[in-house]
């Protein structure tokens, strides 16, 4: 198993030392298949660890650091839900690999784009297999790093830097609790050793495990993109495609709901704790669905999804439901991976052209990616039998059950969050596939991207379909939280949960109806739409001006106090100061440059001046 383990990591690594180091030497045929190769066989590694898994186990590979009471080893902990997550990493960032092959094409920089792919599978499988949250945090690091450099990629282009540059910013307000967690957990239990520290809640008093709570929370907001800390990912589009499949799918935006699923064992005793979670997920699912009603842009209505979806993952975590949440998660990574490949496909034969309003027909000169992208949509829309309804509907069976006033509003709150996703998904669909065709073309490149969405498209599809809900909850993640209240996935009655289903299956199919009879008309509605200037329509389409207020409370003050500090306080005070002195230093120098004339009855009639001043001075003194 160590074996297994070791190479998991060491070969997406190998790959992006070698990318980064001689890539720009080597064939660029060479570089793509060593990035591909790498990363499956990753994969590889981890199926077959899968293969000989039998219990959880932790594996130590060396001696990171040690100074006194602080122990570091490199050590890895493999269990259900560190298994489930290495294989779906691995699967779905091998899949947009060979999909980066032709999206890239015409790319010279190649060599530092799979270096940083590389890295940042590296990054995302330390993070999910670390046993000490020091390892953890290389990883929560690692993947905010390579998230910044991807998404500012053609840092050329201004908007992309200051995209890369507000991820990495904001991100940082989760590292700092992150970083405030690990530290208070070290003086409290003596140990940062996660599986250690998750049998050990029960020595602290509530409030303590509340705050570290809190602290979890806030550091899942930045790397989740959870609310009030959700800015930064709609911006992250202006990466590659490719990339933002990774972030949303695979890699950055599950970390957060990884970490609080991880530590549950440990922050689940409060409810305080959990309440905060379920309501920070409710209402982020909530806030993303709505902005998504109203974007014009391909990748950010995808994006605003993400955001919308990971908050049920925070709600089902919040509700105890870490099995189901887990399993929301690895279905949600193959329809998100596969629409926003898709997306990258439309984008490519539109001539990179994003805006929905813009497109149209597409089903016809595009069928493959048409029916994967459908596929995708069906999921997220959580239509009935695909495997996006089984994972989402197994969130809100826990969320009924979890009871209280507070939860059962949550729930209803996440019904209308379905609802509104099911037609803003449909909404999408009919704009970009619907209506009369557009001047698109299929090349031999598009045509291999296109083919990568087949597995996904099945994988989304029928991953509830194989009982993937009951064989999680009894046999491979039931166990780990069978401590945890709620860690078991929650079954009801028969007659209830049917109840329940046929409930959230009807408002799915409620909202798909809605889309059919807004957009399936024809191109007149998307012209109506597009001139939309309602004061509701630009509240959604700005995000609920989180932006501006964010402007307004932080960036504009403190644009304001640099500029004071620079013209005022560096440039006047300072710089003023300094450039006085040197002035009165070198007139002084210039005045008593003219004694020195050369001219001997100056010097006597000086030295004569000084001797006189030094004798009145010695008779006031001694007078």
């Amino acid at each position: 198993m160590q074996t297994y383990l070791s190479l998991m990591l060491l070969f997406p690594l190998f790959g992006s030392v070698v990318c980064a180091l001689a890539g720009r030497k080597l064939p660029r045929v060479l570089v793509e298949v060593l990035a591909c190769a790498t990363v499956w066989g990753s994969f590889a590694c981890a199926a077959l660890a899968a293969a000989a898994y039998g219990a959880p186990q932790t594996v130590i590979i060396a001696r990171w650091f040690a100074s006194s009471d602080l122990q570091i080893p490199v050590s890895l902990y493999l269990d259900p839900l560190s298994l489930s997550l290495s294989l779906m990493v691995g699967f779905v960032c091998g899949l947009i690999h060979i999909y980066s092959v032709f999206y890239m094409r015409g790319d010279e920089d190649y060599a530092r784009y799979f270096a940083l792919l590389n890295l940042f599978v590296f990054a995302m499988l330390a993070l999910v297999l670390a046993e000490s949250l020091p390892l953890l945090y290389l990883g929560w690091e690692g993947v905010g790093f390579c998230s910044y450099l991807l998404i500012g990629f053609w840092y050329r282009d201004k908007d992309n830097a200051d995209a890369g540059r507000k991820a990495f910013i904001t991100t940082r307000i989760g590292d700092t609790a992150l970083m405030v967690a690990l530290a208070w957990l070290f003086q409290l239990f003596g140990t940062l050793s996660i599986t250690q520290l998750n049998g050990m809640g029960f020595l602290m008093p509530g409030s303590i495990i509340t705050a570290l709570g809190i602290l979890f929370l806030i550091a899942a907001m930045g790397k989740s993109a959870q609310v009030p800390l959700m800015v930064w990912l709609p911006d992250a589009m202006a990466g590659p495609t490719p990339v933002s499949a990774m972030i949303h799918a695979a890699t950055m935006v599950t970390a957060g709901v990884y970490l609080l699923a991880r530590m549950l064992p440990l922050i689940g005793s409060s409810p305080t704790a959990m309440a905060a979670i379920a309501v920070t997920g409710g209402v982020t699912a909530f806030y993303g669905a709505t902005c998504a009603l109203a974007q014009r842009d391909l990748k950010r209505v995808l994006a605003f999804s993400t955001i919308s979806q990971i908050g049920y993952m925070m709600l089902g975590v919040g509700a105890g439901a870490v099995t189901a949440a887990t399993f929301h998660l690895l279905v949600h990574a193959f329809f998100k991976a596969l629409l926003f490949l898709g997306a990258g496909c439309v984008i490519t034969a539109m001539h990179h052209e994003q805006d929905i309003f813009k497109m149209g027909g597409l089903r016809r000169t595009l069928p493959v990616t048409f029916w994967s992208f459908l596929a995708g949509a069906a999921c997220l829309a959580g239509l009935p039998l695909t495997g996006g309804f089984f994972s989402k509907d197994s969130i809100l069976l826990a969320v009924w059950h979890k009871g209280g006033l507070l939860y059962q509003s949550l729930y209803l709150f996440a019904l209308l969050t379905a609802l509104i996703t099911a037609y803003y998904t449909f909404r999408m669909v009919y704009l970009v596939f619907g209506g009369s065709s557009h001047a698109a073309h299929e090349t031999g490149g598009l045509k291999t991207m296109q083919a990568v969405l087949i597995p996904l498209a099945l994988l989304a599809l029928f991953g509830g379909m194989l009982d993937l809900p009951a064989y999680l909850g009894e046999g491979f993640l039931g166990s780990l939280f069978a401590g945890v209240p709620g860690g078991k996935m929650v079954e009801g009655p028969g007659n209830e949960e049917m109840a329940l289903q046929a409930i959230a299956g009807a408002l799915a199919l409620a909202g798909l109806v809605a889309a059919h009879v807004r957009y399936g008309r024809g191109r007149e509605q998307r012209i109506e739409e597009a001139g939309d200037e309602s004061p509701l329509f630009a509240f959604l389409l700005k995000g609920w001006y989180f932006d501006a207020l964010y402007d307004m409370l932080l960036v504009r003050p403190y644009q304001a106090a640099a500029r004071v500090l620079w013209q005022k306080v560096d440039e006047r005070m300072i710089d003023d100061s300094l450039d006085r002195l040197a002035g009165g230093v070198g007139w002084t120098g210039t005045w008593l440059g003219r004694w020195s004339t050369g001219r001997v009855s100056i010097y006597l009639l000086s030295f004569a001046a000084g001797v006189a001043f030094m004798i009145g001075y010695l008779a006031w003194i001694f007078i």
